[in-house]
């Protein structure tokens, strides 16, 4: 789900296993006419009991005007009655019964599963759609708060500067704090063109930011292939979609036919998606009979799946990761990093272990219930612990500055947090600010009068709207060129091919 719940779109059904088809009983006239009649007479009355042996169960069969009733509920019907009978004031039932579905789902203290009524279950089944309307980040509850796992590459979000980790406190000036994620999703979800405010808070300071979005349509493309010189290819993955299996199988073989020698594979930011997806990418990379993963469902007796024939890679691989490579993600590196040797660069991974089935409910709501948890290839459970790089390579320090807000203008005499950040903006790009003291001084003034005139835009030394925006794109030009980690994944592939 955009706003996307992380794991929204797991598929938890043990993989590759579907349910049995639902089976249905075709009555003949005669047998129509005898259940019919059964059922005149169970309304005229009629009631039996049929007692069980073991554990004192009593099944009781009863007049359609009395419900089954199960005892470990009554408490829960005996509130309902209390509210109904003496509240004060009318109860929306509907909002009542939501609530105590709620009420179960957060006992489990798992952040991970999650109720939807009838219009979340509808954004669920959207957002697994070609496309979608929103700012395109994947959330997640977090200790009471909303945490962005990651921004969806070429997002709005991402062009705003939403970082994973970043917890949203506020949308549009009201406070989210406690909300589930899908309640938070349908506050920051809405039509292309409009705008939303996020309320940011980053890091260890306790300070919070606003951030501006303007919605658009989200396209779910999650593969984006680049041929890098020396024959190295770069596809990097966003989400694992029921379609990206065969998206990077075209990239593979695009990549192949422009004399591709060895492949980075790049999931960072990348917050997960579907279980089946990621085996059978995983599968790639992975040779005959060697694990991909354990599946470990209630019976808490794993289930190891392993790699099948078919198509393979087996040019040099590396693959970088990053905070934000969550769940489907590290299922697949830690597949490959077990099973097939391929080195990990880049930052420990987020740490999401467990599994999620949405189930459907009869009114058009949703389950979304953990329904097991996942062990790497040798049997590691790496929930809240993450995948460690075998090259630890951190991002430069410029690449997590703080959100720098274009709708605020700063100009020369102005003191502030936010015109610290523009001097470490402005240095990182090339620009002499000067000390970088929070003091928009002269210096700053000449360096912002630099950027303006490299941007062909009005020389005023005034850092308003549209300068800022061309010192994010050049900040956000400088990462991509300068990665450090990307550098790094090249550098071992050379060595590799070299060999």
């Amino acid at each position: 789900m955009e706003e996307k719940e992380n794991m929204s779109r797991e598929q938890g059904n043990e993989p590759k296993h579907q349910p049995p088809a639902k089976r249905y009983i075709r009555l003949k006239p005669f047998s129509f006419l005898m259940l019919v009649f059964g059922l005149v007479l169970v309304s005229a009355g009629i009631t039996f009991f049929v007692l069980t042996t073991g554990e004192d169960k009593v099944v009781e069969v009863v007049s359609p005007q009395k419900p089954l009733e199960r005892k470990e509920f009554q408490k829960l019907y005996d509130a309902y009655d209390e509210l109904k009978t003496n509240y004060y004031d009318e109860i929306d039932e509907k909002a009542i019964i939501d609530g105590a579905i709620n009420g179960m789902i957060d006992a489990l203290g798992d952040p991970y599963s999650d109720y939807l009524n009838e219009q979340e279950a509808e954004r669920l089944i959207e957002s697994i759609s070609s496309s979608f309307e929103g700012i395109g980040a994947e959330i997640q509850e977090w200790n009471g708060y909303i945490k962005v796992v990651s921004p969806i590459k070429k997002s709005p979000a991402e062009k705003a500067g939403l970082l994973p980790n970043d917890i949203i406190t506020a949308v549009d000036g009201k406070s989210i704090q406690g909300l589930s994620s899908s309640e938070a999703v349908l506050l920051i979800r809405g039509e292309k063109g409009s705008t939303v405010t996020l309320s940011i808070r980053r890091g260890e300071s306790p300070e919070t930011f606003d951030v501006k979005i303007v919605r658009d349509v989200i396209p779910l493309e999650t593969v984006y292939p680049e041929m890098l010189e020396n024959g190295i290819a770069h596809i990097h993955i966003t989400n694992f979609a029921d379609s990206t299996y065969e998206e990077l199988l075209t990239a593979i073989h695009e990549m192949s036919a422009e004399g591709m020698k060895g492949l980075i594979l790049d999931v960072r930011q990348n917050p997960g998606g579907t279980l089946n997806a990621a085996l059978a990418i995983s599968d790639l990379f992975v040779e005959k009979g060697k694990n991909l993963f354990q599946y470990v469902g209630k019976d808490g007796k794993p289930n190891i799946y392993t790699a099948e024939d078919g198509e393979k890679l087996t040019l040099p691989v590396a693959v970088v990761i990053d905070d934000g490579s969550a769940s489907a993600s590290e299922i697949v590196a830690a597949a490959l990093k077990e099973s097939a040797n391929i080195p990990l660069i880049g930052l420990k991974t987020f740490g999401k272990g467990t599994v999620q089935t949405p189930m459907d409910l009869s009114d058009g709501s949703n389950l979304k219930l953990t329904t097991a948890k996942w062990l790497t290839p040798n049997g590691n459970w790496i929930h809240k612990q993450g995948i460690a790089p075998d090259i630890e390579v951190p991002y430069p320090p410029y690449a997590m500055l703080p959100y720098l807000d274009p709708s605020v203008e700063l100009k020369e005499g102005m003191l502030s947090p936010q015109v610290k950040v523009a001097e470490d903006m402005l240095t990182a790009t090339g620009y002499d600010a000067g000390e970088i003291d929070g003091l928009y001084d002269a210096q700053t003034k000449k360096a912002v009068q630099a950027l303006q005139v490299d941007l062909s835009v009005e020389v005023t030394g005034i850092l308003s709207e549209e300068t800022t925006f061309g010192l994010l794109d050049k900040l956000r030009t400088k990462i991509q060129e300068e990665d450090p980690q990307l550098m790094k994944a090249k550098e071992v592939l050379l060595e590799k091919i070299q060999q």
